[in-house]
């Protein structure tokens, strides 16, 4: 069983996300930290009680810090074209959820949970790196503690999705990720290269819908706003971003990965892209040399992945 600590930012395709934690039979899901980035953090961390709510979940949701790491009082573009007003595509979410969030911020969750389960937490981040290089700032022991950070962001061989260099995740507190990618703990990083690769088609989900009940319906709904964003680039169909990171803790078998340190840029007009270094590769004496090996997702068995998010969604 995975323990896992979901930092998210919903987000439609994060919605898709954390109903398959929740209904994967080896994920014990024991937490929601809540990011901004789909939306601000108020409404992000909204959208987690609303789902949290429609979908049973136990797990306590944790809200995050609206700031970049570092950063004091910017003010911040939310992508609605591609989420919609409310962040899960317009379907009309109520203004406010009677579920209280954890008294905690989200970093000092992921701190807690951390220290009271040393060795077992997975993190399967899939918004902005934010709650986790707050962590870290005030409680660095804890990557020894870690079991592993799997997270969806970047691009290393295949362009961004925002700017010509960046993904949206990293682009958007990019010296937050490389914190994360730099820090002494397992990082797995599962970007454009392998998720653009997997996607759902609206018939498909309105099948899963039709099996799986309330909760694949209300999916369902949510999903048709981002369908539409998509149209052009897949036919009828939505990329599944944040699920490929989810797919990861349970199925890795399914993915092809390659090992070496992983850092990004933090300013300029490249900000946010991410350069990994394979560990074949030799170079002079630089910066690289003392930053941890990591994990980057080069490719995946698409139709496997697609299948176990497929089964695993219309679980009652």
């Amino acid at each position: 069983m995975y323990k896992v600590i979901f930092d998210t930012d919903p987000g439609v395709d994060d919605a898709m996300a954390l109903l398959f934690l929740a209904r994967h039979p080896d994920i014990d899901l024991i937490g929601i930290t809540t990011t901004f980035g789909n939306a601000s953090i108020e409404m992000t961390t909204r959208n987690a009680l609303f789902l949290k709510r429609e979908w049973n979940i136990e797990a306590p949701v944790a809200k995050g810090n609206g700031q970049k790491y570092l950063a004091n009082g910017e003010i911040y573009r939310y992508p609605d074209y591609v989420h919609g007003d409310d962040g899960l595509g317009n379907i009309g979410v109520p203004e406010t959820i009677d579920i209280p969030v954890d008294p905690r911020t989200a970093h000092q969750f992921i701190i807690d949970t951390v220290k009271a389960n040393p060795g077992e937490v997975t993190i399967v981040a899939v918004g902005r790196m934010t709650n986790l290089a707050n962590a870290l700032k005030d409680a660095p022991e804890i990557a020894g503690m870690v079991k592993e950070v799997v997270i969806m962001g970047g691009a290393f061989d295949v362009p961004g999705n925002v700017t010509p260099a960046a993904e949206a995740n990293i682009h958007g507190d990019a010296l937050a990720a490389d914190v994360v990618m730099t820090a002494p703990w397992k990082v797995v990083a599962i970007g454009l290269d392998v998720t653009l690769k997997t996607t759902m088609s609206r018939p498909a989900l309105a099948e899963l819908a039709r099996k799986g009940g309330p909760a694949v319906e209300l999916l369902d709904r949510i999903s048709q706003f981002y369908i539409d964003f998509y149209d052009g680039e897949v036919a009828n169909s939505m990329v599944v971003h944040d699920t490929c990171a989810c797919v990861y803790v349970v199925a890795r078998e399914l993915f092809t990965t390659r090992s070496g340190p992983i850092r990004v840029q933090v300013e300029g007009v490249g900000v946010g892209k991410t350069f990994h270094r394979p560990d074949d590769m030799r170079f002079g004496p630089s910066v690289w040399d003392d930053a941890p090996s990591q994990l980057v997702c080069t490719d995946i068995d698409a139709l496997k992945a697609m299948a176990l998010v497929e089964q695993t969604l219309v679980r009652s």
